[in-house]
């Protein structure tokens, strides 16, 4: 790489350079994703996520440190979907629910949108949650997964308290815990792995349940057997 000429002090980073480097970043995130859901959190190496991505076990140390930092990584990666740094909260999708106007279209975007992250995440939040007992830096994280979670959550119900759509005797506090619990990554796992629910019927049955639990909707949604 050669040196920069108004700073030879400070190295030039070519676009292409730096999108070799997105890529192989990307690789190795993805070559770790397979080994953990293959093998668990525990039971992967550095070495052995250098190998499943073709690349020296410096490459990965220089990237990401060590194997919390990959797994981090890797979390941010299918959480958001994307590489953009962008927090949750900032997010167009996330503002834009915010500021749905109807009660009822807000809690099924909410349907939605935990739909779209449990497909994407849901195999990873299982790794973590089961890696957090025996290691601490998966605990850690599986730990700020749900306090950053039901941050995010308490920021929906506060929309519902104040346009008062919430059911009689229900407050603010009560209807983020509602929505923290119905939205869990366990519940996905009971339902969708472990007894076979489509992804589709998984979204009816939470729009449904969040209309009932949150707006005392009586009829709420039916729950499709698709």
């Amino acid at each position: 790489m050669p040196p920069d000429p108004v700073n030879p002090r400070r190295r030039y980073e070519s676009p292409r350079r730096r999108a070799q480097a997105a890529a192989t970043r990307r690789e190795i995130l993805l070559a770790a994703e397979r080994l953990f859901a293959a093998r668990g959190y525990t039971a992967t190496t550095m070495a052995a996520i250098a190998s499943e991505a073709g690349v020296a076990p410096r490459t990965v140390y220089v990237a990401f440190t060590g194997k919390s930092g990959v797994l981090r990584a890797l979390w941010h990666l299918r959480l958001r979907g994307d590489d953009e740094g962008t927090p949750m909260g900032e997010r167009p999708w996330y503002r834009a629910l915010l500021a749905e106007p109807d009660a009822r279209r807000r809690l099924d975007a909410m349907a939605a949108v935990s739909r779209e992250v449990k497909e994407r995440a849901g195999t990873l939040l299982e790794v973590i949650r089961s890696a957090a007992a025996a290691d601490p830096d998966a605990a850690a994280l599986w730990g700020r997964i749900g306090t950053e979670f039901h941050g995010l959550l308490g920021g929906v119900a506060a929309t519902f308290d104040e346009g008062g759509a919430l059911a009689p005797g229900l407050d603010r506090a009560t209807a983020t815990d509602l929505l923290w619990t119905l939205t869990h990554p366990d519940v996905w796992q009971l339902l969708v792995v472990a007894r076979g629910w489509t992804p589709r019927r998984y979204e009816t049955w939470l729009a449904g349940a969040l209309r009932r639990e949150l707006l005392g909707d009586p009829a709420g949604a039916p729950v499709s057997s698709r």
